[in-house]
């Protein structure tokens, strides 16, 4: 049996895959795929891949851009989430912040450099029109419960994060959301080490089969709001809200959306250069 490792963040997007191992559904096709949880984001998975911790992750878009053009040995091979990601700015709940402007020149808390709260925080300066190199600052946190102690202690100010992973911290009086920040792209790819892919073709369309057919019908999954608000902790009515706004993709990232989100990185100096769609992307045929 092959044994396959695979990252995500530990959130309601990637409980497809929960499922699908649940079900035994790739050892009957003899993989032994074997899930691992990425508390600390898209950082914590590039690094699993570069080290090849992991040979599957399914990371945000913008983050493994980055990553491979900065020389992580992987690509992309399937859209995962077609939606953008809904980031809530938070700030800690008694904070006297509360408008967008008022988090001008105020720190940041970032899960690491180069992870999704690190870029989507130059997203929502560059919305805001704020000065990029003066308006911005950073203190790393490494995943959500550092957020939390971070914030409530006032080592950052503010922290952007999935809107419904911190629902509850909002419904619990630990964070008070001041507004959205939609990513301007598809939110979730599922990339995979170069070397996996060169001696593992079958056995990677096989996992993509398998995920695939059941993101497809994921929404008609019966009591899947339940199932979500119970082992996500979170209240139904945020869960019927977020399955209404998202869909899930079961084909490869096109060259004007990865054209689209170097343009954006080159332009907050996040990347150094934009390269060819083929640098980034492999289709598994």
């Amino acid at each position: 049996m092959k044994k396959v490792n695979i990252g995500g963040v530990p959130e309601h997007f990637n409980l497809a895959w929960y499922l699908t191992l649940k079900n035994g559904e790739y050892k009957d096709q003899n993989i032994n795929l074997r899930w691992h949880d990425y508390y600390g984001g898209t950082g914590a998975m590039n690094k699993a891949l570069r080290n090849g911790d992991i040979d599957i992750a399914v990371i945000l878009t913008e983050g493994i851009i980055k990553d491979i053009i900065a020389g992580n040995s992987s690509k992309i091979v399937q859209t995962y989430v077609q939606t953008p990601l809904i980031w809530g700015i938070h700030v800690a709940h008694n904070s006297n912040y509360k408008t967008i402007e008022d988090l001008k020149g105020t720190k940041a808390a970032i899960s690491r450099y180069g992870s999704g709260s690190h870029l989507m925080a130059y997203i929502n300066a560059q919305n805001n029109n704020w000065n990029l190199e003066k308006d911005l600052d950073f203190e790393v946190i490494q995943n959500l419960n550092g957020a939390v102690e971070g914030l409530t202690n006032g080592n950052a100010d503010y922290f952007l994060w999935e809107k419904y992973t911190t629902k509850p911290l909002v419904d619990n009086g630990i964070f008070r959301r001041i507004d959205d920040c939609p990513s301007p792209w598809p939110c979730f790819v599922i990339a995979v080490r170069n070397e996996f892919i060169e001696n593992n073709t079958e056995e990677l369309k096989t996992i993509l089969n398998i995920i695939n057919t059941t993101t497809q019908e994921f929404k008609n999954i019966p009591s899947i709001d339940r199932m979500i608000a119970n082992r996500y902790e979170q209240q139904i009515e945020d869960v019927q809200e977020w399955l209404a706004i998202t869909e899930w993709s079961q084909s490869n990232i096109d060259e004007l959306t990865i054209m689209n989100v170097q343009k954006e990185l080159k332009a907050l100096d996040i990347i150094p250069k934009i390269v060819n769609y083929s640098d980034l992307v492999h289709d598994v045929q």
